[in-house]
């Protein structure tokens, strides 16, 4: 559902907007909106609250900005939050191209210059970390500090055998489901509950670490064909994505970075990771903790991020 202000702009309501959302924490919606950004002919949807420097949250599969609601009030508090759903995901426009990592970091800083923001920090988990490394490297002008989490970048790590450990088939072999072509959507259609749920039981610490309204909600999400497509086009996008990492790693990033992970997830891979790419990394590993850290340890994220960008804090 779409509203329009007193000057006729578009402006999200309903499922998927802050109006619509489950669940959320105490006077979120005194704090947060929902907005349409427009770039380059691409409708993204943003929430937007606080005051204070920049700094854009962007979560992964098969999430939307939802993800981050439980850490969104007390970054308000130091900083304007901008939790954006990127192309493909939740209310923005879902085209048919478009989603290897050089498109994705540029369509985020354009989204960053229409809202007045030629810099900013960033935190990036999943696919967002994927994003928010090409960012560093491709707009270095634009990143203050970076903080990822819980991922392994296409390009960057070595790839994992493909008979390796159950846990580690278990952890990843939704990437090689994703990558397929009309297959998967068939196999996955009207079955979205059963593919997405395993997904969150199974990442998680525990099979009931994301509560239940949230998984229904992200499912919700993508009960949408065009949703689901684009949510395995990050998938499909891959080969590019690649190729586009292995060019970026002449650069060494020297910009700050945190690198965040769950024990029960990534663990120290995360800071390893970024080690080789970055000159001035700072890793966290959250105990009892798996893949989703901003929902299932908030705390323990807010009081990295905090120590992390206290620096940035003031940045004017």
């Amino acid at each position: 559902m779409t509203l329009h202000d007193d000057l006729g702009t578009a402006v999200p309501s309903g499922f998927g907007s802050v109006s619509g959302a489950p669940n959320l924490p105490d006077d979120f919606t005194t704090t947060f909106r929902s907005e349409y950004v427009t770039v380059d002919g691409l409708r993204l949807h943003a929430v937007i609250g606080g005051q204070g420097p920049a700094l854009l949250l962007l979560g992964g599969w098969p999430q939307t900005w939802y993800a981050w609601r439980f850490v969104m009030p007390a970054l308000a508090r130091d900083f304007t939050v901008v939790a954006v759903d990127p192309r493909g995901v939740g209310l923005s426009d879902k085209p048919k191209d478009g989603y290897d990592s050089a498109t994705l970091a540029t369509d985020m800083v354009r989204l960053m210059d229409a809202l007045g923001y030629p810099k900013f920090a960033m935190v990036g988990h999943d696919i967002g970390m994927w994003t928010g490394y090409a960012m560093a490297v491709d707009h270095p002008e634009r990143l203050e500090r970076l903080a990822v989490a819980e991922a392994i970048i296409p390009g960057i790590s070595p790839s994992p055998p493909l008979l390796g450990s159950r846990w580690l088939n278990d952890f990843l072999w939704h990437f090689n489901f994703n990558r397929a072509f009309d297959a998967n959507e068939r196999l996955v259609q009207g079955r979205e509950e059963i593919y997405f749920g395993h997904q969150f039981a199974t990442k998680a610490a525990t099979p009931t670490a994301i509560p239940q309204y949230a998984v229904d909600h992200y499912v919700e999400t993508l009960r949408d064909p065009e949703a689901l497509r684009a949510s395995f086009d990050y998938y499909r996008a891959i080969d590019q994505t690649i190729e586009q990492s292995e060019a970026r790693k002449k650069h060494k990033l020297t910009l700050p970075v945190l690198a965040i992970a769950g024990e029960d997830a990534c663990g120290d891979s995360v800071g390893t990771e970024m080690r080789s790419v970055a000159e001035d990394v700072i890793s966290v590993v959250i105990p009892h903790c798996g893949h989703y850290v901003a929902e299932e340890a908030p705390d323990a994220l807010l009081d990295a991020l905090r120590e992390f960008l206290a620096p940035y804090k003031h940045f004017s």
